[in-house]
């Protein structure tokens, strides 16, 4: 497997420096797996990533490559619990947005006050309907909030039904990719390749942890708004998603 990278590498006449700039893949662990020794890879799930990216970059096709490396080793291994990274990825700050969270809150304080005020509204409503009308008489029934318009279900419930998760939409529209979801807890949602064409949604109570290992072919959904991430083709991102993403506007 090794030698066969090795030797497409050569023929399209790219040194393993300039393959390292290409893919991320640090020169020494290149040497290692033409080698193959992928001791320095960090573990299969991301041997199978490097093997992937330097295959792509020489012009191979890495399903064959990816699967004689499992047949070697016994079959697919289970993913490695404690995750270390990519030593080719990029690593993205975790974003979080206090204020975002308080708007959440308060939308939540507002739809639940409105359903108190209309369930106590009806039945008073209900207790008066067995009165002769006598005429008119003055309206007592206590005002609506006047802190805002009275919410629209199309829009104020629908927007705070989805606040207490968050939830992930990966799909593949250019081209398959690799990809890894873990939750907070570190619990794999998800280890595979995803097909073009395909999508897949993940979702947890406090955060989701995503590898992808061809970014550039994914298009990515956080929590019902679609992230406009410039990622190229080949390339390996580790992402990090909370309820508070993605930041408004």
């Amino acid at each position: 497997m090794g030698r066969a990278l090795q030797q497409a590498r050569i023929a399209a006449h790219r040194t393993v420096e300039e393959l390292s700039g290409s893919t991320r893949v640090r020169v020494p662990i290149v040497h290692a797996i033409e080698e193959d020794d992928f001791s320095r890879c960090g573990g299969d799930v991301y041997a199978r990533g490097h093997i992937r990216m330097l295959a792509r970059a020489v012009g191979l096709d890495p399903e064959p490559l990816v699967e004689q490396f499992d047949a070697e080793r016994g079959g697919r291994p289970a993913p490695t619990p404690a995750a270390p990274m990519f030593e080719a990825e990029r690593i993205r700050p975790e974003r979080r947005r206090p204020n975002w969270t308080a708007a959440m809150v308060a939308a939540i304080v507002a739809v639940v006050g409105f359903v108190g005020f209309t369930a106590l509204d009806s039945t008073d409503k209900n207790a008066k309907s067995n009165e002769v009308a006598e005429g008119p008489k003055p309206d007592t029934k206590p005002s609506p909030t006047k802190t805002g318009a009275k919410p629209e279900p199309s829009e104020s419930a629908i927007a705070a039904a989805p606040r207490d998760k968050v939830t992930v939409k990966l799909s593949a529209i250019d081209d398959k990719s690799w990809i890894s979801a873990k939750a907070h807890n570190g619990k794999l949602l998800f280890d595979g390749i995803l097909l073009k064409g395909d999508s897949k949604t993940f979702q947890d109570d406090e955060q989701i942890d995503l590898i992808l290992g061809n970014a550039g072919a994914i298009e990515l959904f956080v929590n019902g708004k679609k992230v406009a991430d410039e990622f190229e083709p080949g390339q390996v991102e580790r992402l990090s998603y909370t309820q508070g993403d993605p930041e408004v506007g």
